[in-house]
């Protein structure tokens, strides 16, 4: 299949603002078909261009270079002849001011030597080309800059076409560039007020009790904290669907929709990798039920789930969109240097591409930004997990040092006399104490986690029971026999 039948299918499959963004495949195919004509026009065929173009040898009778003449800041397509003369009278001596040579027109000149057929041809294109060519006034074709003391003159000739198809293209690719610059802004709007909308919908125990305060003062020993729940005994108005969320954004961190995390293969997906794994994360949702009012309890909660997904597939458009002009950029190119025989830079060895501005690939950006500006609105329970037993760091003891682990934890280190912190080995677990209690943690995790806290109470309370059984010398796990 013809890439342009392939780009144009890309193209219908994305939304209409796509496509009228879009590089003109085609249009840039007939401006090359234009250009192999003006060539062969000058008698500059793919083959002579080619062999003309390979010569690097600066005496050599006929030498060419393709030049973009970008100083302005446009391309400029144009050749660079440099040729010895046919039958023409040694050059005067130049000045010093200005080594440029008029050359007037003989229309009595209509023979040439054998030995010198090609080069006459080349002298003869500079006729032809003046009155097909409109040039720019810097590179009329009738200049010839004197060369080696007048052996050799510069004959420069504007491609006509070949300028309609770089500005057609770097007008295209720029539009482009503009384009997916309002597409990041709109995007960052939208994801703005997604943010707001699920942060509404998925409210910690604070907003939803009338018991709880998150900046409460505790206390009381922290042996006597309890925690309340979720209960949903409560008001609908009451409602969270924060558990929702958290599962929700739980499994599409896990599905690596558009980058790898794995150390053996990083990086980003391919469309048909992303397209795999974004259906496999709304399967997995659906199977869980929370894709309707089975999980999710809130109107704005099952409203704000279908705009999550949408901007998923806004970006996985956007790859497809960024991909497909990527190739259609890079295929014109080459076709355009097979056809012509021009190379795909110029004498200096610039691209036309190196014209324009970089930027990073936008699909990246997009699921930069939704990893910074949505995901991190439920706080994930990895983040507050205690580093010896991995579970939620409830009742968080935070040593001199800094770091910080659950009570349990610290009360198993300092009964074996275990004086070190496990993170730092700094000498601080023995001098721990109620002091050292991080009431705004605590709190903070009995907002966010009132399940895992209050599983992880109940926890703490039994073994530390089942320990208190075990000093006195009694075996919790026999079973007590009334006789």
């Amino acid at each position: 299949m013809h890439f342009a039948k392939t780009f144009a299918e890309i193209l219908a499959s994305l939304p209409p603002e796509f496509a009228a963004n879009a590089v003109d495949y085609r249009q840039l195919k007939k401006l090359i078909n234009e250009l192999v004509t003006e060539l062969a026009s000058l008698g500059l065929g793919p083959a002579v261009l080619r062999d003309l173009l390979n010569v690097r040898d600066q005496d050599a009778a006929t030498r060419v270079e393709y030049q973009f003449n970008s100083a302005s800041g446009h391309i400029e397509p144009r050749l660079s002849l440099w040729v010895d003369p046919p039958n023409a009278p040694p050059p005067p001596t130049p000045s010093k001011k200005s080594r440029i040579l008029e050359i007037q027109e003989d229309d009595t000149e209509t023979e040439t030597s054998a030995e010198s057929s090609q080069v006459s041809l080349l002298w003869a294109l500079q006729r032809d080309v003046k009155p097909a060519v409109p040039a720019a006034p810097e590179s009329e074709p009738s200049t010839v800059v004197d060369r080696e003391n007048g052996r050799k003159v510069e004959m420069v000739i504007p491609l006509a076409s070949d300028l309609a198809f770089f500005e057609l293209l770097v007008t295209t690719l720029r539009g482009l560039s503009e384009h997916l610059v309002a597409i990041h802004v709109q995007f960052v709007e939208t994801l703005t007020e997604l943010a707001k909308t699920v942060s509404a919908a998925a409210r910690p125990v604070s907003s939803t009790s009338q018991g709880f305060k998150a900046n409460s003062a505790l206390r009381s020993d922290t042996g006597g904290v309890r925690v309340n729940a979720l209960t949903k005994k409560a008001s609908p108005y009451l409602y969270s669907d924060l558990y929702s969320w958290r599962e929700i954004f739980q499994i599409y961190v896990e599905t690596e929709i558009f980058e790898s995390v794995n150390e053996l293969h990083p990086g980003e997906r391919t469309i048909e990798e992303a397209e795999t794994r974004l259906k496999q994360f709304a399967e997995r949702v659906t199977a869980r039920g929370l894709g309707d009012g089975r999980q999710l309890k809130l109107a704005q909660s099952r409203k704000a789930l279908q705009s999550f997904l949408e901007l998923n597939v806004f970006i996985l458009n956007v790859k497809k969109f960024e991909f497909a002009n990527a190739e259609a950029t890079r295929k014109i190119l080459k076709k355009h240097a097979k056809r012509t025989a021009l190379p795909l830079t110029d004498s200096r060895n610039t691209t036309p591409l190196d014209l324009l501005p970089t930027h990073a690939s936008l699909p990246r950006i997009l699921v930069q930004e939704l990893g910074t500006t949505l995901l991190p609105i439920i706080p994930s329970l990895e983040d507050y997990a205690c580093l010896i037993c991995t579970s939620i760091a409830f009742k968080p003891i935070r040593l001199s040092c800094g770091h910080l682990f659950c009570v349990r934890c610290l009360v198993k280190m300092q009964k074996r006399g275990n004086d070190h912190c496990p993170m730092c080995r700094a000498p601080c677990v023995l001098v721990a104490d109620r002091s050292n209690v991080d009431w705004a943690m605590l709190n903070f995790m009995r907002d966010w986690f009132p399940e895992e806290s209050s599983v992880k109470l109940r926890q703490n309370e039994k073994e530390a029971s089942e320990e208190e059984l075990r000093e006195m010398g009694i075996d919790p796990d026999e079973k007590c026999i009334v006789m």
